[in-house]
């Protein structure tokens, strides 16, 4: 059985990834945590690591590994901390290249690293994002994973393993942590939002099909050394998505048709720029490589997994 080290089995898409490996049967999934009282699928073998740094070791762990698939790290933070480029750096830069190296000289022979489409930029144009756009990171944690790719490349360059970077947009669930939680709470209060008026076009991709790709990712030889945009290929206004997550939830969304100059001007005013942004700006993406270099469709209906989002948020206590 092909030996696979998974990094952040405790977080969003790590921990149904997980659970994905462990229903093929296919693999043996080794598990590195920072703490031993993690709740872990105990049908695989876990090491405490500690904390993820630029100074772990990673001897012991990667002992037979041929895949490492590392979904750790310092996700977005609400709250301003003055030091926040550094601190990204130190777990999504220096602590990611520093597992690599050590899995290129112990012989690992595929390296798939979760990235992020802030890497691309916050929003589009007139064009989607593609793997040939230009790179126009704007926030700490984009740069950050920025910087990590870069030295991936590189390491990639002068070893024998092979990277894959997969950069999605946001990930959707019932689940799913950050601005889409917080839009099933503003759906499932029955506030009116001032959506009625937001015509944009939003990638995202359902946790299911991420991991669905991800698991391709683990052997198809057209991934080595590539770097995947992944989408559900569907895009859906922000209104959109508020009325089939409240179709999900049994009701119907009230979107008040404010007009977007007038909202813009009350995030500038409020200094929420970039909530505008990713609520009312456009940020569509080109997963066609997906396909053509991999042959990957989705697995999940976008529209059908946005609205079982929206009925399993509101089942769950």
């Amino acid at each position: 059985m092909k030996k696979i080290l998974l990094t952040g089995a405790t977080g969003f898409v790590g921990s149904a990834l997980l659970n994905q490996l462990l229903k093929q049967k296919k693999y043996s999934t080794i598990i590195a945590t920072r703490s031993s009282k993690s709740d872990i699928e105990r049908s695989c073998q876990v090491f405490n690591v500690g904390n993820f740094s630029s100074s772990t070791s990673w001897n012991e762990v990667m002992n037979d590994v041929e895949c490492v698939i590392h979904t750790a790290g310092r996700a977005h933070v609400l709250k301003h901390e003055d030091n926040a480029l550094e601190l990204f750096r130190e777990t999504n830069t220096e602590a990611t290249l520093n597992l690599a190296k050590q899995a290129a000289a112990l012989g690992v022979k595929r390296f798939i690293f979760i990235s992020s489409i802030g890497v691309n930029g916050a929003h589009t144009y007139k064009e989607p994002f593609s793997d040939t756009s230009k790179l126009n990171p704007q926030t700490d944690y984009a740069i950050s994973k920025r910087e990590a790719e870069t030295g991936l490349l590189q390491i990639a360059d002068n070893s024998q393993m092979e990277v894959v970077i997969i950069r999605p947009p946001l990930v959707y669930a019932a689940h799913a942590p950050g601005n889409f939680r917080r839009l099933l709470k503003l759906v499932r209060s029955g506030l009116p939002l001032p959506l009625g008026k937001v015509h944009n076009a939003r990638s995202m991709i359902a946790l299911e099909n991420l991991v669905d790709f991800i698991c391709l990712c683990i052997e198809h030889k057209n991934a080595s050394n590539q770097i995947f945009l992944i989408s559900d290929g569907q895009n859906f206004s922000t209104r959109q998505i508020a009325e089939l997550l409240a179709e999900g939830m049994g009701r119907k969304a009230l979107l008040l048709p404010i007009p977007l100059f007038f909202l813009k001007a009350l995030a500038i005013l409020l200094g929420k720029q970039r909530t505008y942004t990713q609520l009312c700006e456009s940020l569509e993406i080109d997963s066609s490589k997906c396909k053509s270099l991999l042959g990957w469709t989705p697995s999940t209906s976008p529209e059908l997994a946005i609205i079982d989002a929206g009925k399993k948020f509101m089942r769950a206590p």
